[in-house]
């Protein structure tokens, strides 16, 4: 009987779609960290209040930043995320981070993920890159990104389940996310910058029902598996809800943190839907 049932398990497993199939290796591989990536992890600590006291930018990539005069932020430390690298002005004020999170497979096999690692790798500059560590064995093998300084975060533990509201050590697992600039402003906050300034984290796609960009896609258009290629959005409001929760919880966190240490969080977003955190307009930093 049970070798009857485990046959049956083994067939059904082999119906399921490869995305699900890597991201379930993936998911059981998380903590079985490769010499390379544990080392990286640990080379982290070298960051660990490196701009102490200093300000920074994370520029997120919603279209409310379309008619911001990004060329205002060269000479100030910037943060990018994700397809970030095709705002326009990149060039202008070049970022000193930038920061993808944990690839959900699917739409975007390990072939599109290359390229896209590609034409990223192409467009960054000097920018120093944070991967997650899921991401790792693919950098390795196909030697992405040669030359530059790629880092690691194992992002796998949960903002529900830590009390603490001391600042996340990105040396060690921190939590995953549900979106990119939470990873940012975990970074951001090792780093030591007392001030964080969010552009174009807008959030609203749920009063929208359309997930838009600051600009066009390249590699990656076509490949989120939540929009179609248009932008409207392809879940159901229980779901989206349920991401939603999960996200601002996750901003929640970051709010006490902060707060508990000294550190000023605020959005200068024209519009957007997060409400977290003081606002205050994007030229108002350049009028002081």
């Amino acid at each position: 009987m049970a070798a009857a049932l485990k046959k049956v398990l083994t067939f059904g497993s082999m119906l399921l779609p490869h995305g699900v199939h890597e991201l379930n290796r993936r998911l059981r591989n998380r903590h079985k960290l490769s010499a390379d990536v544990a080392r990286s992890l640990a080379e982290n600590r070298q960051l660990a209040g490196l701009h102490t006291g200093r300000r920074c930018f994370i520029l997120g990539n919603g279209p409310s930043v379309k008619d911001l005069h990004l060329s205002r932020l060269q000479g100030e430390t910037v943060i990018t995320v994700s397809n970030g690298y095709l705002h326009s002005d990149f060039d202008k004020f070049q970022p000193r981070y930038h920061c993808v999170p944990q690839i959900t497979y699917g739409l975007m096999t390990s072939e599109d993920v290359i390229r896209w690692f590609e034409e990223m790798h192409s467009h960054l500059g000097a920018a120093e890159l944070f991967l997650s560590s899921t991401e790792a064995a693919l950098v390795q093998k196909y030697n992405l990104f040669p030359g530059r300084t790629v880092r690691y975060l194992v992002l796998g533990e949960s903002f529900d389940g830590r009390p603490s509201e001391e600042i996340v050590d990105i040396s060690r697992p921190v939590p995953g996310v549900e979106s990119v600039p939470v990873m940012a402003l975990m970074i951001a906050m090792y780093l030591g910058f007392k001030e964080i300034i969010l552009l174009g984290v807008d959030h609203d796609h749920f009063l929208s029902s359309s997930y838009q960009y600051a600009f066009d896609l390249k590699v990656q258009k076509g490949k989120d598996s939540t929009a179609n290629a248009d932008g409207t959005l392809t879940t159901n409001r229980h779901d989206d809800f349920q991401s939603l929760a999960r996200l601002w919880r996750q901003y929640r966190a970051i709010a006490n943190i902060a707060r508990a240490n000294g550190i000023r969080i605020v959005n200068s977003t024209p519009g957007g839907a997060l409400d977290e955190f003081d606002r205050r307009p994007f030229q108002a930093w350049f009028e002081e």
